[in-house]
């Protein structure tokens, strides 16, 4: 695929606005990815600690893009997603209802294995229903459940590039110096060696605990921008391949956390 020849430092500044801008109404920057994640070991080690089944139950806010998640410690080991039981939520903190009626149901509808909790823990996107039982404004998944229908006769597969940009907590993209820009685009998409690529640790953890998880993780490479990466998922049917890619950035966002940076799916 061609792609259109623009300065980066263009980009690079209408991106730096626009991150500093989300990040400005935080109080402390340094209070984010400051805590030791190393103590987490001592707990897991615990004897018994993880001899439990964790369910992350996932799923996409009131903004059409952010993911929400809660752990819930399974009572018995389930054959199927579809096993899994319901779970409430309030979603007039999720942007998804009024604050006078709040109650929010999420319906687990795929699976994954859990590359945090590891052992038979679970990752388990869901799709959200208001208290009335009718899909949220959000859900185009079951929107789109009736479109699969429709063409299931094809067998249609799809998959998808899905690109994203590391972003330091002060708002600058992973590997920017801290004044200025740096060079043009060039030397970064598919680069090696130091000065060229920043965050390919990120990059390659995401895709080993994707592949664990068992979600058809095709590849990765660094992309145009500095800190920039993508990576492939599919191919799947429609239905599945939807569930797949939001399972793998929820993967992404929470392997960020570990390494102190956050995730920005917007396209550069």
């Amino acid at each position: 695929m061609r792609r259109a020849c623009v300065s980066l430092t263009h980009v690079a500044k209408n991106f730096l606005q626009h991150n500093q801008q989300q990040v400005r109404g935080v109080k402390s920057l340094q209070t984010f990815g400051s805590t030791d994640k190393r103590i987490t070991d001592r707990f897991f080690a615990l004897p018994g600690a993880t001899d439990h089944t964790f369910h992350t139950y996932i799923w996409i806010d009131g903004t059409g893009e952010g993911l929400r998640a809660k752990t819930r410690v399974a009572q018995k080991k389930y054959g199927s997603v579809n096993e899994i039981p319901p779970w409430a939520y309030d979603g007039s903190s999720t942007f998804q209802a009024a604050g006078e009626n709040s109650d929010m149901l999420l319906k687990p509808v795929a699976w994954c294995r859990d590359p945090f909790f590891l052992g038979d823990s679970k990752l388990v996107m869901c799709e959200t229903f208001d208290g009335a039982g009718k899909p949220s404004r959000t859900n185009l998944r079951s929107q789109c459940i009736e479109a699969v229908e429709k063409t299931k006769h094809f067998e249609p597969w799809f998959a998808f590039e899905q690109e994203y940009t590391l972003v330091g907590y002060d708002g600058r993209p992973l590997g920017f110096p801290v004044i200025g820009f740096p060079e043009p685009q060039g030397p970064y998409y598919c680069s090696v060696g130091g000065g060229c690529v920043a965050g390919r640790d990120i990059s390659d953890t995401h895709m080993l605990a994707c592949l664990y998880a068992g979600l058809p993780i095709e590849g990765t490479n660094a992309e145009v921008l500095l800190g920039q990466w993508e990576y492939q998922v599919g191919p799947s049917g429609g239905i599945e391949i939807c569930d797949q890619l939001w399972l793998s950035r929820y993967i992404l966002e929470r392997i960020s956390e570990e390494f102190g940076v956050s995730v920005s799916l917007d396209p550069k």
